[in-house]
């Protein structure tokens, strides 16, 4: 796998575009209503991987009952059963593994830019592999209670295949996958993000120790005349179990304390500066934390070219930011590799238009030094040199001098997708990257997508 990766293109020509229909609002003609409900939140792509993941998974449920006979008066399939509950919960953990994300992202952006403008904008949606962690989370602790149930059969009837042990234990996992799966719905992350990070952290934990030792309870009951290492060895649970612990155990066996240098140009905003021997590449972010057990927040590296280290733009956004903005620790926390984000699928295009809000400017910055690709920034904030200093500012217009910097203080909060439609007109670009708050990102990537241009920003899913 790969810690960092780094991309040669070719300079990119100027793109022709056919002039779309302009509405009266200033904006291009929405797509017909049939295209555009593909763009509508509902049915974007995380969620189509979800739907996809739920499908293949009615599909062998569907083999199970009618062609492999899983469920019959004679007894119960059940290490089939447990397979299929810990192939898809590891594979909701595989896919949020890091090095995992940088290579889904590595290859997803190797699409040269000579290629059809339509394909290119499908790789970029690579960042909903969110959806497979949803999808593989929800459905295996279905596949799961399923499991309980035919367990719980199975005692009850005197069949071979369980014991009280294993039958208590598989009610105690199942309480504790289903919590998991609460605590992580959208309303309850939103709300009670703290608690959501305890109980999947915690939580998780305690499901993994649960998973081992149902796993070898259930080869030892089940091994017949063969030796109870034997019958572990060659189960598929067990190799499924080793590849999810050294998935989690990975970040965590590269955790650091790091001193940090903190700049405070007011009292919104904190540029934190590492030089630790870690240079991370351009669109990568780094998880901190000043009590590793306890909360994990992650922000986007900024490397400067040439130089050896990284900053963070940290923004006051609740008790954890206020704290660190008002406090400047010496030293924080880190851990795992810098993993990708989203703005990594700008090579896939030839210009791109970079909207942020706020401290959104921090995950543009990097790619707007490297100049890999041709952009413009369209930036909205609260009066910029104010809020985060001369020196952050000036860098920004030196390599982008035709950037638009609306200061909010000054006009207001603008009409964003209209400045993002503008940009990209008069860019002549290909794509349109949101760095924002949800509402905000929302509104511009479906405005943007249900009028035909390519658009993408973040979608709050960890």
């Amino acid at each position: 796998m790969l810690d960092t990766y780094t991309t040669t293109r070719l300079p990119r020509p100027t793109v022709k575009k056919a002039s779309p229909a302009i509405a009266a609002d200033g904006l291009p003609t929405q797509l017909p209503r049939w295209k555009r409900m593909w763009k509508n939140e509902r049915f974007m792509h995380y969620n189509r991987l979800i739907a996809l993941v739920a499908f293949l998974n009615a599909i062998v449920l569907g083999f199970g009952i009618t062609q492999w006979q899983w469920w019959t008066e004679g007894g119960i399939a059940l290490e089939a059963l447990s397979n299929l509950v810990v192939g898809n919960i590891t594979m909701a953990i595989i896919i949020r593994q890091q090095y995992v994300v940088n290579f889904l992202f590595w290859i997803a952006t190797r699409a040269p830019v000579s290629w059809p403008l339509a394909i290119r904008h499908q790789l970029g949606k690579v960042y909903h592999f969110g959806g497979i962690h949803v999808g593989g989370s929800v459905v295996g602790t279905v596949w799961y209670a399923i499991f309980v149930g035919s367990v719980t059969y199975h005692l009850v009837k005197g069949l071979p295949g369980t014991s009280l042990s294993i039958t208590i234990i598989t009610y105690v996992l199942l309480a504790l996958l289903i919590f998991i799966c609460v605590m992580a719905l959208p309303k309850n992350r939103a709300q009670h993000h703290d608690r959501f990070e305890h109980t999947h952290r915690f939580g998780g934990w305690s499901a993994l120790i649960l998973f081992w030792v149902q796993t070898a309870l259930f080869a030892n009951l089940n091994r017949g005349d063969a030796t109870f290492a034997y019958a572990l060895f060659t189960s598929f649970g067990f190799w499924m179990l080793v590849m999810v612990t050294i998935s989690i155990a990975l970040p965590w066996l590269r955790l650091k304390k790091v001193p940090v240098t903190i700049e405070t140009p007011s009292d919104h905003v904190a540029l934190a500066k590492f030089d630790y021997g870690v240079t991370p590449f351009a669109g990568s972010a780094t998880a901190l934390s000043r009590n590793p057990l306890m909360e994990w927040h992650s922000f986007a590296n900024v490397p400067s070219p040439g130089e050896e280290g990284y900053r963070l733009t940290i923004s006051r956004a609740g008790d954890w930011t206020g704290q660190f903005v008002d406090e400047a620790p010496s030293h924080v926390w880190v851990k795992g590799i810098p993993t990708a984000g989203v703005a990594n699928i700008e090579v896939l295009f030839k210009r791109v238009i970079y909207v942020a809000t706020g401290s959104g400017i921090g995950p543009c910055l990097p790619h707007l030094l490297a100049n890999d690709v041709p952009s413009r920034l369209v930036w909205s904030t609260r009066d910029a040199r104010k809020t985060y200093g001369d020196e952050l500012v000036d860098e920004i217009l030196e390599v982008q001098p035709d950037a638009v910097i609306w200061n909010t203080n000054e006009k207001g909060r603008p009409d964003l997708m209209q400045l993002a439609y503008d940009a990209y007109k008069e860019f002549d670009a290909e794509a349109i990257i949101c760095i924002s708050n949800k509402k905000l990102t929302w509104q511009v990537v479906y405005g943007m997508e249900s009028r035909g241009i390519p658009a993408y920003g973040a979608i709050w899913d960890s």
